[in-house]
């Protein structure tokens, strides 16, 4: 990745750097929590060198890029107009959107709200969320997922209390740590029952942890945590698109292993997802893969964005 350029632009009211590489249609990359865009690493250069120009920002809240104080200021909206924004000040008129973890929410939406500019949308890890009957908070708790991690992320400062007292375990933890779940024991923090291995995986060096724990030393982690804290205003912000489809051109990748699409609501949502994609061209699930998919199995990532984008 050392030939990618470190640029940034204001747009739509906020700062947003991004890494950028390559010459053609530009692929927009979105990253996801707690990531940065340092996690499309081994997806810049491979798409750049197949002719895309490949964009990937550090998201609103996140990195060098602007993090506004007030939670209403990272709705569903603010972020697909960051995305917006972007493509103008990039001086393109269309671009293709890939997302994984909260940036695939972002990336369908985009698809979702203006399919004129993006074109084409690929999806990692999460599915398209759809619209629910109800608010997604309120769904959890009338289901009696009280101790679902959505809920703790809430009240602002007691996830961030948490992942800024050691900012190096909580990298670890969330990247390669075992026994994290979704959901979570009654009266304990997310990562208080993670257990980690003495040495990282294969996928992530040390150089990369130390690179995000540098990063979230200095930012901390409230502008990531407030997209967790607009779930219901989104739903109350999406009113106009209920039972909508996408209409671009699809694609899907996650990992067997991952707790997202294993979950309790995950597991319904890649269930339900090929009716609200009017033009799904793949459904892709990497066994033994876990959440990381990118950075993880970046190989098998890789060839199956080229072979989407090829065909489009």
């Amino acid at each position: 990745m050392t030939d990618a350029a470190k640029r940034k632009l204001t747009v739509n009211g906020v700062d947003l750097a991004y890494l950028e590489q390559g010459a053609g249609p530009l692929v927009l990359l979105c990253h996801g929590w707690p990531e940065l865009s340092y996690s499309w690493r081994r997806q810049i250069p491979a798409l750049a060198a197949a002719g895309y120009r490949v964009v990937a920002p550090d998201m609103r809240g996140y990195g060098d890029s602007s993090a506004p104080a007030a939670v209403e200021a990272y709705s569903i909206f603010d972020l697909v107009g960051d995305m917006v924004a972007l493509v103008g000040a990039l001086g393109e008129g269309e671009a293709i959107v890939v997302g994984h973890d909260w940036g695939a929410n972002v990336a369908w939406h985009c698809a979702l709200f203006r399919p004129d500019l993006f074109k084409a949308v690929a999806a990692l890890s999460v599915p398209f969320p759809g619209r629910g009957r109800a608010p997604p908070l309120e769904i959890l708790r009338r289901k009696g997922l009280d101790t679902f991690y959505w809920l703790y992320f809430q009240p602002p400062g007691q996830a961030e209390a948490e992942f800024e007292h050691d900012v190096s375990r909580t990298m670890r933890a969330a990247f390669y740590g075992r026994g994290v779940s979704l959901l979570m024991q009654p009266g304990k923090g997310f990562l208080d029952e993670a257990r980690i291995p003495d040495a990282p995986p294969g996928w992530l060096r040390e150089e990369d942890i130390a690179h995000y724990v540098a990063i979230f030393r200095r930012t901390g982690f409230r502008g990531g945590l407030n997209w967790y804290r607009n779930l219901d205003r989104n739903w109350a912000l999406t009113a106009p698109w209920q039972d909508a489809r996408i209409a671009p051109p699809s694609l899907f990748v996650a990992g067997s292993r991952d707790a997202v699409i294993t979950g309790p609501i995950g597991e319904a949502r890649l269930s339900e997802m090929d009716q609200s994609l009017a033009d799904l061209r793949g459904k892709l699930i990497i066994e033994g893969a876990g959440h990381w998919i990118q950075q993880e199995r970046a190989h098998e990532v890789n060839a199956a964005l080229l072979e989407f984008l090829k065909d489009l």
